[in-house]
């Protein structure tokens, strides 16, 4: 057996952003993205009074505090794989030193340290699981506090632009931008909130107390 081989293969342990994540950052464009080269310009008829369109996504990638929370969220995943990456190295040496000295050891003492190191993979594999399952809930729980400060704002907008109907610009094929306010609800964002301390979510100290409150 390649001991090498069977450790490697046991835990794979780089994490990446979540689906979230890369949303959010693929929002963080201007509130209007710019047509295709290619396609002529759009000639737009009079914007209907009254009715107003948001890119919620566009406003929280595109404001300060939105950017901060996936810059933010880079660096805990980065954590996590400095965390994850240096147990893997460990194993992996520890994996290529008892492949080298498969004939000097004993076979009793070979499947032990064999068995050892699969015990130590596998948890190693149960913990980047568990840390991908952190990541996804403190991306998660950040990005609905931003959701908790636009709310109002875009209820203030709302108001103050006098709109009957909002619509989301996801659900539209395309609009007069006259219409659009988003950039208004980036603005108000911006000036009222730049960025909020918020750490990776610890799973294994939340479920002991989920378990003695039952």
């Amino acid at each position: 057996m390649n001991f090498s081989t069977f450790a490697v293969s046991a835990c794979a342990v780089t994490l990446s952003l979540t689906t979230a994540s890369v949303a959010l950052a693929q929002a963080a464009t201007p509130a209007r993205p710019a047509a295709a080269p290619a396609a002529p310009a759009v000639t737009h008829g009079p914007a209907l009074a009254n009715v107003c369109v948001v890119s919620i996504e566009a406003a929280i990638g595109g404001s300060t505090v939105g950017k901060y929370v996936d810059t933010r969220m880079q660096q805990i995943v980065a954590q996590v794989n400095a965390e994850l990456g240096a147990e893997k190295t460990a194993i992996d040496n520890e994996a290529k030193t008892l492949d080298g000295q498969r004939t000097t050891l004993d076979q009793s003492a070979l499947e032990k340290r064999a068995s050892d190191l699969q015990v130590r993979a596998n948890a190693l594999q149960r913990k980047a699981q568990q840390r991908d399952r952190e990541v996804s809930a403190t991306e998660q729980k950040a990005i609905a506090r931003v959701g908790q400060e636009l709310e109002p704002l875009i209820r203030q907008i709302y108001q103050q632009r006098q709109c009957s109907l909002l619509l989301q610009r996801s659900a539209v094929v395309i609009a007069n931008p006259a219409m659009d306010v988003t950039p208004q609800v980036v603005a108000a964002l911006n000036a009222k909130i730049t960025q909020f301390a918020f750490d990776r979510e610890r799973l294994d100290q939340a479920q002991p107390a989920a378990a003695g409150a039952r």
